[in-house]
C-alpha cells in the first residue's frame, strides 16, 4: 500500500464521496518505510527492500492518479485565484514557484469542464483533447471514450478521423490560411505540446482559443468600465511601460500560436 503524505484533497467528480489523505507524519530517511509501505516525500519515494509485483504496480497507478488529479487541482486553484484576487493572484503563483503558462493551460481546461461534467474514469489529457469543442461535442466524445476505454491517443485518432470524414468532396470548405514562422519558434511550440502530452494541432487550437477568450474577456471588462463612466465621464487608462517586475510583465503577455 502506498501512503501519500499530504493535506486534504478536493472532492473528486463522479467518484463518490470525497476522501481525506492522512496528515503528514514526520519520518527520517534513515528510518525507511514500514511493513511494505511506499512512502512519498518531497524529494522521492521510500520503498521497501522487497515488495510483490502487484504492490509495485498498484503504487504506480496511485502515483499516476495523483499526477492526473493535480492538473485539475492546479487548474481549479488558478481559476479561483483569477476570479477572487484579480490584482494579486499572480503574486500567489510566484510565491508558490509555479509556471504561469502551464497553470494557464490547466485553468483553461478546468473552465471548459465544470466539476460535474468531468469523468473520473478519463484522464485530464482526455478532457484537454476536447476542450476546444462545444459542450455537446465534448459530452459525446467523453461518453465514447469512457465506453470504449480509449487511451488519449485513441481518442485523438477517432476525433481526427471524424473531422476528415466531414470534409466531403463538393461540400463547402472553409478557407485555410497559412502563416510562415521560423523553425526555432515552431520547435518551441512542438516542445510545449509534447510537455503537456497533447497533439500539436490540438495545442495550437487550445492556445489560440485561450488567448482569444482572455483578450475578449479583458475587452469586455474595459467596455463595461467605459460604459459605467457615462458619455461625459473621463477615464484614463495607463498601460505600464516597463513598470512592475519582469514576472508581472511576462504574465501580461498572451501567447499566440498558429498551425503549420
Amino acid at each position: 500500500m502506498m501512503t501519500r503524505q499530504a493535506g486534504q484533497t478536493a472532492p473528486q467528480p463522479h467518484s463518490g464521496p470525497a476522501t481525506a489523505l492522512p496528515p503528514r507524519q514526520p519520518r527520517t530517511a534513515a528510518a525507511g518505510p514500514r511493513g511494505g509501505q511506499v512512502l512519498t516525500t518531497k524529494v522521492g519515494l521510500q520503498m521497501p527492500s522487497r515488495m510483490a509485483y502487484e504492490e509495485w504496480e498498484r503504487a504506480g497507478r496511485q502515483l499516476a492518479d495523483v499526477l492526473d488529479s493535480s492538473s485539475w487541482w492546479l487548474g481549479d486553484w488558478l481559476v479561483y485565484g483569477k476570479d477572487h484576487y484579480t490584482d494579486r493572484y499572480q503574486r500567489g503563483i510566484r510565491t508558490a514557484g509555479l509556471s504561469y503558462q502551464t497553470l494557464r493551460n490547466y485553468a483553461w481546461v478546468s473552465r471548459r469542464f465544470e466539476l460535474g461534467r468531468r469523468r473520473a474514469a478519463l484522464s485530464f489529457q482526455h478532457h484537454a483533447e476536447l476542450a476546444s469543442m462545444t459542450v455537446e461535442e465534448q459530452d459525446r466524445w467523453l461518453d465514447r471514450a469512457e465506453q470504449e476505454r480509449w487511451t488519449t491517443r485513441q481518442l485523438r485518432t477517432a476525433v481526427r478521423a471524424e473531422r476528415h470524414g466531414d470534409q466531403r468532396p463538393g461540400g463547402p470548405a472553409e478557407p485555410i490560411r497559412r502563416l510562415e514562422v521560423r523553425g526555432s519558434r515552431l520547435q518551441r511550440w512542438h516542445a510545449a505540446a509534447e510537455q503537456l502530452g497533447v497533439d500539436f494541432e490540438q495545442w495550437v487550437t487550445a492556445a489560440l482559443d485561450s488567448a482569444a477568450a482572455s483578450t475578449l474577456e479583458d475587452l469586455g471588462s474595459l467596455e463595461e468600465r467605459v460604459e459605467r463612466a457615462g458619455p461625459t465621464g473621463v477615464q484614463v487608462l495607463r498601460a505600464p511601460a516597463g513598470g512592475g517586475s519582469a514576472d508581472e510583465r511576462a504574465g501580461r503577455t498572451r501567447p499566440v500560436a498558429v498551425g503549420a
